[in-house]
């Protein structure tokens, strides 16, 4: 049970159900926001990698390569086995309506462990050496906290649940469990339950067009189109009464593993050819606390208000193919070409979800508080969703140049297209809300990377590096929800441009080495605790993120 990060009294609901709760297909969970959090990967890999900003996949003899451009491995002449661990610092800055906000977090890592091995195959066929190599890398970290309050200019997150709400009739409301229903997202059953939305007082019976799952109107045997009643909802917001966040919070952990096979090949020294097969390993754990206060136009809290909680974890495991080259294309120049290509990695997840709402509204002269668990409504069990997801394919070039045997100068260009991204329910049949919804928020990412390494003497190496990615998310992306969505974690963050800067140094004896690399990375971005879009325009001011990470890491090896 991941909400162990609380203990709550337990309120037992008179309908509680005997599920083993597994949501029906139509209920919409995913969010382009966490598929590119996982789909994205950190700067990782061995000190040396790191060091010269992960620019080594034309030259290779890494073992880091091995995720970027298989044939890197082909490099090799002897066997390797290494073994990296480091320490990180994440700081979180928000600011927001003239204040600033940060929150850290520091923690060791077990970055990568490897192992290649070597054979050679002889001088007079063109095949000169035939490798493989398994490696393990933790190609993302989670470990983040971000913490926001203050004016929300009008804005509140229960108009998102009433948003949501309209066309839930109040049949609806009556036949079913709000918490296990086709028809009724978890927002707006904690805005339902805890008292915080209210059908409009001049409920507007207007015929509304019927549209069918894939957004097409339905019509009779005539081909006219058939209507239904609209119901509107409201928030419990008075005219007079002002929103205010006192806190947003939100805790992440956990990681994405890598697990690469390869098997690379060595043609007269000029040649080199890779394949990696690639498994994946993902962990993710998400907790929100949200805390909207109810003032009045004054600024004076009018008694009322509500704290909503949601706990969220993806975990799961994915597979994808690369495949690489590196071609020295003139005899007597140390010039290298490399090339590289990488399947979408292909997920089968599952989503876990509980939320907890605790309203306190002032009526009359005392306060009624309310409390709204869906553990209640699931007997005591998170809401759980298995799916599919593919990210984009990956496009590598990069160049390598020596200069002697005392210099090494590497640059690489990436590209993945987000907007590809594409979700499938366990069954294989396509969601079209959340994979449209890349279309309309994600774009291409192109990644620079550079980097050098100098040897001051044989035994004893220089690097630094850097590289650059563009951001994922195109500039009027929202966080929207279908109105089935059983998502209540409804903050989001339009991520710019990421830097990695990277220094390192290296020592390299007859068998032994050892190499200790710094890596600071930056990204700035907007952050909304909710979706507060008006007709394409978000109203809600953005808080403004800066993200950064300090880590050091320390790679041990051997070669022999």
């Amino acid at each position: 049970d991941h909400r162990d990060l609380h203990s709550f009294p337990t309120r037992r609901s008179s309908d509680l159900t005997a599920l083993a709760m597994f949501v029906s297909v139509g209920a919409g969970a995913q969010t382009v926001y966490d598929a590119t959090n996982i789909a994205s990967k950190d700067l990782s890999g061995t000190a040396r990698f790191v060091g010269m900003g992960g620019a080594m996949g034309a030259l290779g003899g890494d073992i880091s390569t091995i995720g970027t451009n298989p044939a890197g491995i082909g490099i090799y002449r002897s066997n390797d086995i290494v073994a990296s661990f480091g320490y990180s610092m994440t700081d979180v800055e928000s600011k927001y309506g003239g204040q600033t906000f940060n929150m850290g977090k520091n923690r060791w890592n077990f970055d990568n462990a490897g192992v290649v091995f070597s054979t050679k195959v002889g001088n007079v066929t063109s095949l000169r050496y035939v490798n493989f190599a398994f490696n393990y890398q933790r190609v993302k970290s989670f470990n983040r906290n971000m913490t926001m309050a203050g004016d929300l200019n009008g804005y509140s997150q229960t108009y998102q649940m009433a948003a949501m709400s309209d066309r839930i009739t109040p049949e609806i409301w009556k036949s079913s469990n709000p918490f296990n229903a086709d028809d009724i997202g978890w927002l707006s059953a904690l805005g339902w339950e805890g008292h915080l939305i209210n059908p409009s007082i001049t409920t507007d019976k207007t015929p509304y067009p019927m549209k069918d799952a894939d957004g097409h109107p339905v019509v009779d045997e005539n081909g006219k189109p058939l209507y239904e009643d609209y119901n509107f909802y409201t928030s419990i917001l008075g005219d007079g009464d002002y929103p205010y966040l006192r806190e947003f919070r939100s805790r992440e952990s956990g990681g994405v593993n890598q697990f690469d096979f390869n098997v690379s090949f060595n043609f007269n020294d000029r040649f080199y050819l890779g394949l990696t097969i690639g498994a994946y390993d993902v962990d993710y754990n998400k907790y929100t606390l949200y805390d909207e206060d109810f003032r009045t136009g004054n600024g004076e809290p009018t008694g009322s208000g509500y704290i909503l909680e949601s706990f969220n974890k993806v975990s799961g495991a994915g597979f994808d193919f690369k495949l690489g080259a590196i071609l020295r294309p003139f005899e007597d120049s140390p010039l290298r070409l490399g090339f590289a290509i990488h399947t979408p990695t292909f997920y089968n997840l599952t989503w876990s979800t509980s939320a907890r709402l605790v309203s306190d509204l002032y009526q009359g002269d005392k306060v009624v508080s309310t409390t709204v668990d869906s553990f209640d409504y699931l007997n005591n069990g998170d809401l759980k969703q298995e799916y599919q997801m593919n990210t984009p394919w990956t496009y590598n070039l990069s160049l390598g140049y020596t200069v002697g045997t005392q210099l090494a100068l590497g640059a690489e260009y990436e590209y993945k297209d987000y907007s590809t991204t594409k979700f499938y329910y366990s069954d294989g049949d396509k969601m079209e809300w959340q994979s449209n919804e890349s279309k309309l928020c994600l774009k291409g990412v192109n990644t620079f990377r550079i980097g050098a390494e100098y040897k001051v003497i044989p035994q004893f190496a220089l690097r630094a590096g850097y590289n650059y990615s563009s951001s994922a998310f195109k500039k009027d992306a929202i966080k929207a929800l279908p109105i089935e969505s059983i998502n209540t974690d409804t903050d989001y963050a339009n991520l710019k441009s990421l830097s990695n800067y990277t220094l390192g140094i290296g020592y390299r004896g007859s068998a032994f080495y050892a190499d200790l690399a710094y890596k600071y990375s930056v990204q700035k971005g907007d952050f909304y605790p909710f979706d507060s879009s008006q007709d394409g325009e978000v109203g809600l001011t953005a808080a403004k993120l800066t993200n950064t990470r300090s880590q050091v890491i320390l790679s041990l090896g051997m070669r022999f």
